[in-house]
């Protein structure tokens, strides 16, 4: 019998991942797939979704048997009331190798202080060499997928590093703090701070006025995370002050960010365009025939999003 999988995203995005997701569908074994973007809503079988297509509406879609999110982040579709099947969300090692690359490149930036060399038009000679690693403290906020791979491969350089959720883990070379107490701890500690926490009511600004002022003076901000996560004023208000040093920043409340947002000319911020972490076709493919072979074998879905908590 024919699987009928819609590709629910932007079209543009199609050419880049029809061939990827029938390679990876046939290497699962799945060899009668109808993969398309125009499929009948009583006929598809599963959803392949980003949550910036034009699908927001699920109720005629009474065959299918997930939803397969190409994205990491789930807060555009988890409170969508007409989803009643299981959502999963992306992880893939393309997904998680970017993201390691691309927290371990601006942490070695900041605590090697390349900035000033850099950008040195005075061309002053001024050798101060860095702290080594194991006397730097680097805290990673939120140690699901994404944050426990970026945790395990700084304490690999050396780092002193601790993380910090919601509940209990445990990470071999990584001091791990939880809760509303872990929170102040892991704060006090954050001389760099790397910010993987999903888009939640409960994480809205995580860092502000109040949690800015346990951090050590002149700590660095690093937030690839969700823009969210940030009171931008208070960050703004902090970095002037010089309470935080630096805040190199990939997400934002606003994307792409306007062009007059003080970020842009605040000489203490780096902005990049939401790239710590994009998805990949070629590995992501991987992940969703993964779990349509799944969904078909009665198995559970791996990644599968909890409502409730909003990840």
């Amino acid at each position: 019998m024919t699987l009928n999988i819609l590709f629910a995203a932007k079209k543009e995005r199609w050419p880049l991942y029809e061939g990827p997701l029938n390679d990876a569908f046939k290497t699962a074994g799945l060899d009668d797939v109808h993969l398309a973007f125009d499929i009948a809503p009583a006929d598809v079988d599963y959803i392949v979704y980003a949550p910036n297509s034009d699908l927001k509406d699920f109720t005629p879609y009474t065959k299918a048997k997930a939803v397969l999110n190409l994205w990491a982040g789930v807060e555009g579709i988890v409170g969508n009331q007409t989803l009643t099947i299981p959502l999963t969300r992306m992880v893939d090692p393309g997904l998680t190798q970017g993201m390691i690359e691309w927290v371990c490149g601006h942490v070695m930036r900041h605590h090697l202080g390349m900035d000033a060399h850099i950008n040195n038009p005075t061309h002053e000679w001024a050798p101060s060499p860095p702290a080594l690693a194991w006397d730097r403290s680097v805290v990673v906020f939120g140690m699901g997928e994404l944050g426990s791979a970026c945790a395990s491969t700084l304490a690999k350089f050396g780092f002193n590093v601790s993380g910090w959720s919601r509940s209990e883990k445990t990470i071999e070379g990584v001091t791990s703090y939880h809760g509303a107490e872990g929170l102040k701890t892991a704060l006090s500690k954050a001389e760099i701070a790397v910010l993987l926490l999903p888009d939640t009511p409960a994480t809205n600004n995580t860092l502000n006025a109040e949690t800015f002022a346990m951090m050590p003076k002149g700590a660095t901000i690093i937030n690839p995370g969700r823009g969210p996560l940030i009171d931008d004023n208070a960050l703004l208000q902090s970095l002037d002050a010089e309470q935080i040093s630096h805040a190199t920043l990939d997400t934002f409340r606003i994307e792409p960010l306007p062009t007059d947002h003080p970020y842009w000319a605040h000489p203490k911020v780096t902005v990049t365009p939401h790239i710590a972490a994009e998805t990949r076709a070629k590995y992501s493919s991987l992940t969703i025939a993964e779990n349509v072979k799944r969904g078909q074998a009665g198995e559970p879905f791996l990644h599968l999003v909890d409502r409730s908590a909003g990840y």
